[in-house]
């Protein structure tokens, strides 16, 4: 039987792991480690893959060492600095979480700047691919910030959730849900216009994203403003008549004006 070459194994690998298949892939990925491998960028891939499993199976250990691994073979790779920060956010290593973090976001702004000028220097040349994949690595940002700001919130640090919630939005526009949450934000520093126009806003910008409607019509009861609410939710149910969390609020708006009665 002829035996697969190091880049086969990690083809073989990642197969096995995009299939769910993570037994097979790390045994792949440990036949790969545990060789003589010299290829920096193969033994990339599957200490990084080897740590996603790790991470997936709940070994958090040996996930944070094997992202450390990735980082010391290349302290640019970014979705490893961001996995790693996350870990450590999840064990209440928040410091050294956020350290990873702030170091790979530094990165990041230096190799945009640099490809910035690489750019003005060279768009004449036909066919130079130059740039990273920003849309990728924003995305990865916008997450984290979203994580630090849902972990302010839960200490009702809302200043600092405000910003980063800001942060999500800005690298990830499409992330509605930060922008729900950023009115809720606003809403319990007691800045109800606020939390009014984001929300009015995300309505008029997305009409198809429900739970925009939803929440606007939650902030309309709390601010006393009942029929409004109502028929935030009417329209939520006319578009969605299973939409449990419509009918349960406009069940209660209901119950609540008839007990008031």
């Amino acid at each position: 039987m002829t035996q697969l070459t190091s880049k086969e194994l990690l083809t073989k690998g990642i197969s096995c792991f995009n299939n769910r298949e993570y037994k097979k892939a790390q045994m792949l990925f440990a036949e790969i480690i545990e060789g003589d491998e010299k290829d920096r960028a193969i033994l990339i891939d599957a200490f990084f893959h080897m740590a996603n499993i790790f991470h997936l199976k709940g070994e958090i250990g040996k996930a944070i060492k094997a992202f450390n691994k990735v980082l010391s073979l290349d302290p640019c790779h970014t979705d490893a600095s961001i996995s790693l920060s996350v870990l450590y956010n999840d064990i209440g290593h928040y410091e050294e979480g956020k350290r990873v973090f702030e170091q790979a976001n530094e990165r990041v702004r230096h190799k945009k700047n640099q490809n910035a000028i690489y750019d003005s220097e060279e768009a004449h040349v036909p066919g130079t691919i130059t740039g990273i994949d920003d849309a990728h690595i924003n995305k990865k940002f916008s997450l984290k910030h979203y994580e630090l700001a849902e972990l302010y919130m839960v200490y009702d640090r809302f200043d600092e959730a405000l910003f980063e919630y800001n942060k999500c939005i800005t690298l990830d526009s499409s992330n509605h849900e930060a922008r729900i949450k950023l009115a809720k934000v606003y809403a319990r520093k007691n800045f109800p216009s606020k939390a009014f126009e984001e929300l009015r806003r995300l309505k008029t910008e997305e009409p198809s994203y429900l739970p925009a409607r939803v929440a606007l019509g939650v902030l309309y009861y709390g601010n006393g403003k009942i029929l409004e609410a109502q028929a935030e939710w009417q329209n939520v149910l006319s578009k969605d008549p299973r939409n449990g969390q419509a009918a349960m609020y406009l069940n209660l708006s209901k119950t609540a004006t008839e007990t008031t009665l």
